[in-house]
């Protein structure tokens, strides 16, 4: 027997008692992981939409445009940088690549990681790996699909290479090794893309990655292969284009 109020209780009463208490402690934790539920779900959708803003930021385009050329009209027409270095040259293929590459970095390392640390309930490991696999496949996304070109953009490689360095820096020294070595046996760099792509998800499992960035990187290799489709018809029938390193003059924009 207990003492409450004044009263003694029975067993049945404590029973009924400790049931309530416990009823009213699940229902709070209940509450609380709904509530983190929530704010995991909309800190996502944040990283996503900023991440692919970041993505869809056409460098090419614009760099192209500032010298009065739609790159999407010359070459190859893809926005890239290997088209870009074709027809502008050297210096403005280079910042092209370096921009188109940072933008995958900052979605990771910046959008992904800092809106997660704004969000207490994205505190654990698994959370944060999440979070920087929906901006790095968003970033990507928005390079290959931009919003700004009527959701026709470039091939994702430079981008895809920024959210490496983010999430597997390991494997990307090991398939960047590939991309040379078969640049400089072939000087194809569709070629060189592809069977970079191609090692991508070996890399990341030889080094010893979660199951999560296996899959994911498996899925990101694919597109890429995808993405270059055009590519391998032309190195099929022979006549893909070749990177020529000597010097070579930039177009002009053509007179009006």
């Amino acid at each position: 027997m207990a003492v409450a109020g004044g009263r003694w209780q029975g067993p049945k009463e404590r029973s009924a008692g400790f049931s309530r208490l416990r009823q009213t402690f699940d229902f709070q934790l209940g509450t609380l992981d709904s509530y983190n539920s929530v704010v995991s779900f909309v800190g996502c959708i944040l990283v996503v939409v900023a991440a692919y803003l970041l993505g869809s930021i056409p460098t090419g385009f614009l760099v192209a445009k500032s010298r009065g050329i739609d790159i999407r009209t010359v070459g190859s027409g893809n926005i890239g940088a290997t088209n870009v270095l074709r027809v502008l040259g050297k210096p403005a293929g280079i910042a092209v690549l370096l921009a188109d590459a940072l933008k995958g970095w900052l979605a990771v390392a910046v959008a992904g990681r800092l809106i997660c640390g704004w969000l207490s309930s994205a505190a654990d490991p698994q959370a944060r790996e999440w979070f920087a696999i929906c901006a790095g496949i968003a970033a990507i996304l928005g390079h290959n699909y931009t919003c700004w070109l009527h959701f026709k953009g470039g091939k994702g490689i430079a981008t895809s290479a920024g959210v490496l360095v983010a999430l597997v820096p390991l494997p990307l020294l090991i398939i960047l090794s590939v991309w040379v070595v078969v640049f400089a046996m072939s000087r194809y760099v569709s070629l060189a893309s592809i069977s970079a792509s191609f090692v991508l998800p070996f890399a990341v499992w030889f080094t010893g990655a979660s199951p999560t960035l296996i899959i994911v990187t498996t899925a990101l290799a694919a597109l890429a292969v995808y993405k270059h489709k055009a590519n391998i018809k032309r190195l099929i029938n022979g006549t893909e284009n070749r990177i020529n390193l000597k010097r070579t003059p930039p177009a002009r924009a053509p007179n009006p």
